[in-house]
């Protein structure tokens, strides 16, 4: 008598899946920010020689921060709270039936 591998496999609950889809998104926004930021902060904020009349600047900010910072921090704000109010959704947390004998 032989037993199928699918037999074998565990399920998965869904408030788990859910979770997890959830939470490699929130590292997916959280990567993309760092692999911006990082190498943009690192390339135009520490130049070999500084001179204050090519010095640029946006909103009266370093332009450096701004768009190696700021702008990606929007974005993953943005991005974030998109996903708060229309992609994570409320999972039921009630037991499925299962009645728990040693209570």
């Amino acid at each position: 008598m032989s037993t199928s591998p699918i037999e074998d496999t565990p399920t998965l609950d869904p408030v788990f899946q859910h979770s997890r889809r959830e939470a490699v998104l929130i590292f997916a926004i959280w990567v993309c920010a760092l692999l911006w930021s990082v190498p943009y902060c690192y390339l135009n904020g520490y130049p070999t020689t500084f001179d204050p009349d090519t010095f640029q600047t946006v909103w009266g900010i370093p332009a450096w921060v701004f768009w190696g910072i700021g702008v990606p921090w929007l974005i993953a704000d943005i991005l974030t709270i998109f996903m708060c109010l229309f992609v994570i959704k409320d999972d039921d947390l009630e037991p499925t039936g299962e009645t728990d004998s040693a209570a």
